[in-house]
């Protein structure tokens, strides 16, 4: 339950345990559970990035990390495929180290705990490679809106940014979180208008890309529910006892 201690009147609270009552609840239990070990993916993947962050800035290890996972509209499509799982880890040269490194402990560590590690890696995943293909459709596209300019092509793409937009989203509709999404969603979109730059454009590729993820999901649980249903009708009919679900 939400801490009693928590400040404002009764509405406040109630809103609170509305909107993150049950991520509060899951994230607790594990860590009170299991301590560091419900998080094991996201420890490495904070480690991974540390090390990259520490490679990266010797002066033989610029090279080495940016051919594993350095990601340019500009470089052949199958490179940028396979550099692409990489990349997330590896820290945007113009940003500091530690936010990236908050960002996967924070949001990779929450989705971890509450929808697991192969959903997590899923989602992070695609929401990456959303914004690593819309850089070429937006390129193609041109300036404008939708688009990106010639330029873009050689900007470095890194970083877990695009990955955790998409699992904050993911993980705040399954737990019905519907506010703390719509913030994120409505954040991005300001980012997107003040600044229509190429990390902004692929921020909102990646909520699009979690958006279908999320309709599968939806749609998978409605079909699940109906032939449990239908399984505990044809249990009653038959005289047999009711399936377990």
């Amino acid at each position: 339950m939400v801490p009693r201690s928590l400040p404002g009147h009764g509405p406040v609270r109630r809103f609170v345990r509305r909107e993150w009552g049950p991520l509060y609840l899951a994230v607790r239990y594990a860590l009170s559970t299991q301590r560091w070990r419900a998080v094991p993916m996201t420890l490495g993947a904070v480690a991974l990035t540390s090390l990259f962050q520490l490679v990266q800035n010797q002066s033989w290890g610029f090279r080495p990390v940016q051919i594993l996972g350095s990601v340019k509209a500009e470089d052949a499509l199958w490179i940028s495929l396979l550099r692409t799982p990489l990349s997330l880890f590896v820290p945007a040269l113009d940003l500091p180290v530690w936010g990236a490194l908050m960002q996967l402990l924070l949001v990779f560590g929450i989705a971890e705990i509450c929808i697991g590690r192969r959903s997590t890696l899923l989602i992070a995943y695609a929401a990456t490679l959303a914004g690593t293909m819309y850089a070429r459709v937006g390129i193609a596209l041109g300036p404008g809106i939708l688009g990106l300019p010639v330029s873009a092509e050689e900007m470095v793409d890194t970083g877990p940014s695009a990955a955790v937009v998409g699992l904050a989203v993911y993980v705040c509709w399954r737990y019905r979180a519907y506010w703390t999404a719509g913030a994120v969603v409505l954040a991005m979109v300001v980012e997107v208008t003040l600044k229509a730059n190429l990390a902004g454009k692929e921020h909102v590729a990646a909520l699009l890309a979690v958006a279908v993820l999320c309709w599968i999901t939806a749609v998978r649980q409605k079909r699940r529910r109906a032939r449990a249903a239908q399984g505990r009708r044809t249990g009653s009919l038959s005289g047999a006892p009711p399936m377990k679900s």
